[in-house]
């Protein structure tokens, strides 16, 4: 049998201390690059959240001026069509012709008319003389009816019956005659109020007084001593108007010259196409400045009836998602949707979940995420 016996290596004492001092050497060094990842990671991590500038949300009520768009209208204006069918027998004024109220413009000729009037008259008149004589009748029966047998019951009753049909016969002939003559009044066109014809449609011999939705006026008249300024006032605005709000206004065909007005009515309903509310203001315009159709340029001055939120203008982000500010709450971005108000210089109307006092980012960006963390700055 053959054994075999292994002998152990013998190691000298200083290759025992070098193996083990370079053990020691390779612990330490892991233990430092462990604790440098650490420190390299934890200042990583603060580099990653951004200093963000912000600004604080303010309340104001300010005065401010608007400038729109008006137009300038006659205050009363109205087209004069005929009542009665007619050839046009005179005229009495023309295109441009200032008119005083009841002025006579024109006068119609109508034969038909006066001969229906005629007849009526003659009709109302036959039924006057029969029902004079029906209650001369009526009174002849009650005379012989106070002796006893002379005049039976019935032949009363029917005289009296006879009385009332002939009167009504007749009232019904005199209402008749006095509704043609009072057409045949017109057959005279008269002015509705002061104001100046702007219109002439037809010539004299013309046959005028056309039914239908197609009829031609035959003139048209507007008052220009006083005008309506129009102004549609934009829906977020339309809450800062009152009875006292005052306007200026210009016109291009007065340059340098300005005008001015107080509100007269205001409907303070919107128009659901324009999302605006038409107001009106009246113009004195005796000294006949001015004219009716002109456009003019509109200087409003309005005020908020309350206070209202106010953001720096940069703060806004007008994004495919959206309107909306960056409110910075607990260190944490917040997007707040609004709704935009009013531009003065800097500042932005806004109304949304936003009060006095919020932090709102100065530079608003669609590039900060939603709850992404910050470090706010205040500008």
């Amino acid at each position: 049998m053959i054994s075999y016996k292994m002998k152990r290596k013998q190691y000298s004492p200083s290759v025992v201390r070098g193996v083990f001092y370079a053990v020691i050497l390779v612990t330490l060094g892991a233990c430092t690059g462990r604790a440098e990842n650490t420190e390299v990671s934890q200042e990583e991590q603060q580099v990653t959240v951004p200093k963000v500038p912000v600004a604080s949300v303010q309340v104001d009520q300010p005065e401010y001026t608007l400038s729109l768009p008006g137009e300038l209208q006659p205050y009363e204006q109205v087209d004069i069509y005929p009542k009665v069918k007619g050839f046009l027998k005179a005229l009495h004024v023309d295109r441009g012709s200032q008119v005083k109220k009841g002025q006579v413009l024109a006068t119609l000729e109508a034969p038909e008319v006066n001969q229906q009037l005629s007849a009526a008259k003659a009709q109302a008149q036959k039924l006057y003389e029969d029902f004079v004589y029906s209650k001369q009748a009526l009174k002849r029966l009650q005379q012989a009816a106070a002796k006893d047998g002379a005049v039976a019951a019935i032949e009363l009753d029917r005289a009296s019956t006879k009385v009332r049909s002939d009167s009504a016969a007749y009232v019904a002939a005199k209402a008749s005659a006095s509704s043609i003559s009072a057409m045949r009044e017109y057959l005279t066109i008269k002015a509705p109020f002061d104001g100046v014809i702007t219109a002439r449609n037809f010539s004299v011999g013309a046959l005028v007084g056309e039914a239908g939705s197609q009829a031609t006026p035959l003139f048209s008249v507007a008052q220009q001593s006083r005008l309506r300024l129009v102004v549609a006032v934009p829906e977020k605005h339309a809450q800062s108007l009152d009875e006292e709000t005052p306007l200026s206004f210009k016109v291009s065909n007065r340059p340098g010259k300005v005008f001015h007005a107080k509100l007269s009515r205001n409907s303070k309903v919107l128009n659901q196409k324009l999302r605006s509310v038409n107001v009106e203001f009246d113009v004195d315009n005796r000294e006949q400045a001015l004219s009716g159709g002109e456009y003019a340029q509109v200087q409003l001055k309005l005020q908020r009836p309350d206070s209202t939120v106010w953001v720096p203008a940069s703060s806004v982000v007008n994004a495919q998602s959206g309107v909306f500010v960056l409110k910075v709450e607990n260190d944490a971005v917040k997007r707040v949707p609004v709704v935009e108000g009013m531009r003065r210089e800097n500042l932005q109307e806004v109304f949304g979940n936003i009060k006095a006092g919020d932090l709102v980012v100065l530079k608003g960006s669609e590039e900060l995420k939603e709850e992404s963390k910050v470090q706010p700055v205040k500008n």
